[in-house]
């Protein structure tokens, strides 16, 4: 064999082998890695869902998403999957604690509500890393997300907005609200303040604004004491609170100073936010479908450990600041008031009459037809 033929085998060979061996790599991963959706079909119904909620100091992380979330997975795998819950109590520390932990216990996959949506980006990461997919729930985490759900949070906050001018009527234009927005850490929070600055922003004056360190209705509280002394009791008509809880803590400011009758908003629809919506203290909040974000986050969960496809339950595409393109669900929200209490919180069987209308309210729930 002369020297041109024998370096042509040379280079048949190496080529060869270098395709062999690219095979056998990519074989080796399709096997063994647990991205595959091949390895995650095996699986079938034999999976464990991680479930980090953010804190327990809001009323719906306990009482419905982690229920609901526990059920739809146990409904999706014929009463085989496990839900591993965390809950971090509003520390984001404890919270990519909690991830690493799920990541060492090998979940198949992860429902993630961020306490910080920055601060979980290496997290998120970290379980990429190591093929558990992750939905993030509620909140858009920032890292290698696999899919989404949430409200429209924007929506949100124009809701809140149109409700508040909607309750001052042709007072607005001369009226001055406090605005109580939500934690920085959070970027639904933002969204709320984008879209009720949105609508108020030239129909109102904004004597105080706050971001509150987290959602907490103690610092709501101060932060209404504060507006209170530098505004004058006499001075301020209306209250934009980004949620229930914090809308508590600012009512609870207001009784204080002597104000009452001035219209306050809200979001989540908490029972005790419902209940002064019936008195007449807090004038409205949002109500948002939990079943619905619930249980897409489990079909999502569920699927995506399985190695399906999101095609049959996502109908939208977000992007975070670091991952584009992500298969969402973005569930409606609608205005809730003493008018529609029957048509919301009831029907959707979040309480009942009775819940609602304990003996201290059921004067106030027979004012306004709430039997």
């Amino acid at each position: 064999m002369n020297t041109r033929m024998r370096r042509a085998a040379v280079a048949v060979a190496t080529t060869a082998m270098a395709v062999s061996l690219a095979a056998c790599g990519s074989a080796k991963e399709s096997d063994g890695g647990s991205d595959s959706s091949d390895s995650a079909a095996k699986k079938g119904d034999d999976i464990k869902v991680g479930l980090l909620l953010p804190e327990n100091q809001t009323a719906r992380y306990e009482k419905f998403d982690k229920p609901m979330i526990e059920k739809k997975v146990k409904e999706l795998t014929n009463n085989k999957g496990e839900v591993v819950y965390a809950n971090a109590k509003q520390d984001a520390s404890l919270q990519n604690q909690q991830v690493d932990t799920m990541v060492t216990n090998k979940v198949d996959v992860m429902i993630i509500d961020a306490v910080d949506y920055k601060a979980i980006a290496g997290s998120v990461k970290k379980a990429h890393d190591a093929g558990i997919k992750v939905v993030a729930f509620d909140r858009l985490a920032e890292g290698p997300i696999d899919a989404y759900t949430s409200f429209d949070n924007v929506t949100v906050g124009k809701t809140q907005g149109e409700a508040l001018l909607k309750a001052l009527g042709d007072k607005a234009k001369d009226s001055q609200i406090v605005m109580m927005n939500g934690s920085s850490t959070d970027p639904n929070a933002a969204q709320f303040k984008e879209g009720a600055h949105s609508v108020l922003d030239g129909k109102v004056k904004i004597g105080r604004e706050y971001d509150t360190k987290e959602w907490k209705p103690e610092n709501a509280n101060a932060n209404m004491e504060a507006a209170i002394s530098a505004l004058g009791k006499d001075k301020i008509d209306g209250v934009y609170s980004a949620n229930d809880g914090m809308a508590g803590g600012s009512i609870t400011a207001l009784k204080r100073a002597g104000i009452a009758d001035i219209p306050v908003t809200g979001q989540d629809a908490e029972l005790a936010g419902v209940q002064r919506i019936v008195t007449g203290e807090q004038y409205m909040s949002v109500f948002k479908s939990y079943p619905k974000e619930a249980e897409t986050a489990a079909e999502m969960a569920v699927a995506l450990a399985k190695g399906e496809s999101l095609d049959s339950i996502a109908n939208d595409k977000v992007d975070s600041a670091t991952t584009k393109g992500v298969p969402a669900v973005i569930v409606p929200v609608v205005s809730l008031t003493k008018d529609n209490i029957k048509e919301t919180v009831i029907k959707d069987g979040f309480y009942t009459i009775d819940e609602i209308c304990t003996d201290k309210y059921k004067a106030a729930c027979d004012k306004i037809g709430l039997k």
